[in-house]
């Protein structure tokens, strides 16, 4: 749970009131005036802020504008004196949950304190899903209903809270980075840059000189200083996609910045302090690279400290017509096609074809079938998506019975063989990781929820 942050200029109120919420379970932040409360607010997330209204310098109106500032959804508690509740009973137009009068009786305060935590609570509650908070807060909304997408929401907004290094894991066009950018536009380092990095997409030998930047004469034709992606992230988020692809000898330097927080241009000697927060993706294993010594297991345990897995499309049901729509009305209105629908046999199409490009995969198809149409509705034709009816002959030996039955609706034939490979491919798995649910899980590439119930639905639960 984030910490409260407390603000009294009389240290043995302030050390009455802190002990009295400590024993109540809260963790609990000083500050001794609104100069420092304001320093603190702008620098982390808070539960809540609890201030004095009169204070020496800046008041407690001073510290409720810069808390809401900050972040709208923080709720800020005032103590006032006899004599002064009518600016109190007016601070709370401008943004305050309450406020306690003094002598502070410490059980109102427990109250008001608890009340104050599930309003927060009620309003961050899969922020991320909630259109009207991503245009306030200007952060990237992550559409969806399904309940793995809302528990990886969730597990976002509790890690944007802190500093901790992130490991995001999925199949590649799943959006890893727009949940990178979602960690960020919702921790403290919101306002500094997020600065992003494909490890896959730069030749091995630039890698160190695009992650770290050279001094000048650090080799032929380094005529200047440049300036790498740790300094361009300093006191903000840098993002490393695909970071299984990264050297091994870049890899000992970037466990050098995680534990040091400081680093060494090529061709430099100055060690050079840096305050970031990374956060890394991979589509990879990154278990079995460590294995095969691949990837170092001492980076692995530094980055995988919170490790989050982006459900593929597949496993998301009607989050693909969710999608779809989206996109629909997004091209439609870049393309000036108003109107445009999708026919039931064409959301079909899309709601049980196996979306092996995820996401990204979803909305080239329908920029594709927007600026393909020629009237308002879209048929399962113009969405030009490969055959979900194969040859038998043609896919691998044992996939699915010799006597697999072809017969039916796509949503039958394609019901029946998922069921099958997903069985075979389950009790592969848990047999390979000897029915360790963690480790199956993540080279699964699903949430160990997911895997549970699916499990349960293959009758393979021990």
């Amino acid at each position: 749970m984030e910490p409260l942050l407390l603000v009294e200029d009389k240290s043995e109120l302030r050390a009455m009131m802190r002990k009295a919420l400590e024993r109540a379970g809260y963790a609990v932040d000083e500050a001794p005036d609104g100069a420092a409360a304001i320093q603190k607010v702008r620098a982390r997330r808070y539960l809540l802020v609890i201030t004095d209204l009169k204070m020496p310098g800046a008041s407690g109106l001073d510290v409720l504008r810069e808390t809401k500032q900050a972040d709208a959804t923080i709720p800020v508690l005032l103590l006032t004196a006899y004599g002064s509740v009518e600016e109190a009973v007016a601070a709370m137009k401008d943004g305050a949950f309450d406020f306690l009068q003094k002598p502070v009786d410490l059980d109102h305060l427990k109250l008001l304190v608890k009340r104050a935590a599930e309003q927060q609570e009620m309003l961050r509650e899969n922020l991320l899903l909630r259109a009207e908070y991503a245009a306030r807060y200007g952060f990237p909304r992550i559409m969806g209903e399904h309940p793995s997408i809302k528990e990886v929401s969730q597990q976002i907004q509790k890690v944007a809270a802190t500093d901790t290094t992130c490991l995001l894991l999925g199949e590649s066009g799943t959006g890893k980075e727009l949940f990178a950018l979602a960690i960020h536009h919702l921790s403290s380092r919101r306002e500094q840059p997020f600065v992003a990095l494909n490890c896959a997409a730069i030749p091995e030998g630039l890698v160190e000189n695009e992650l770290f930047g050279h001094e000048k004469g650090a080799f032929t034709g380094a005529a200047t200083r440049k300036v790498g992606k740790m300094d361009l992230a300093h006191r903000g988020t840098l993002f490393l996609d695909e970071i299984g692809e990264l050297p091994l000898a870049i890899q000992a330097k970037l466990l050098r910045v995680l534990e040091e927080k400081r680093f060494e241009r090529v061709g430099g000697t100055q060690s050079i302090d840096v305050d970031l927060r990374i956060i890394v993706a991979t589509n990879r294993d990154l278990q079995k690279q460590v294995q095969e010594k691949l990837f170092r297991d001492d980076l692995y345990f530094r980055v995988s400290t919170v490790p989050i897995t982006i459900p593929p499309l597949r496993e998301r049901g009607n989050d693909v017509l969710l999608l779809a729509n989206h996109f629909l009305e997004k091209f439609s209105r870049e393309f000036t096609k108003p109107g445009l629908e999708l026919s039931e046999e064409a959301r079909q199409l899309l709601l049980h074809y196996p979306w092996p490009g995820n996401v990204r995969e979803l909305q080239n198809t329908m920029e594709r079938a927007v600026i393909l149409a020629d009237g308002v509705t879209i048929h399962a034709d113009a969405l030009q998506l490969p055959s979900t009816r194969p040859d038998a002959a043609n896919l691998p030996g044992g996939m699915l019975p010799e006597k697999f039955n072809w017969e039916g609706t796509l949503e039958q034939v394609t019901s029946r063989a998922a069921a099958h490979v997903e069985k075979a491919l389950l009790e592969t798995t848990m047999s390979e990781c000897k029915w360790n649910k963690t480790r199956a899980a993540e080279k699964l590439g699903i949430t160990p929820k997911t895997l549970l119930a699916k499990l349960r639905a293959a009758g393979l639960e021990e």
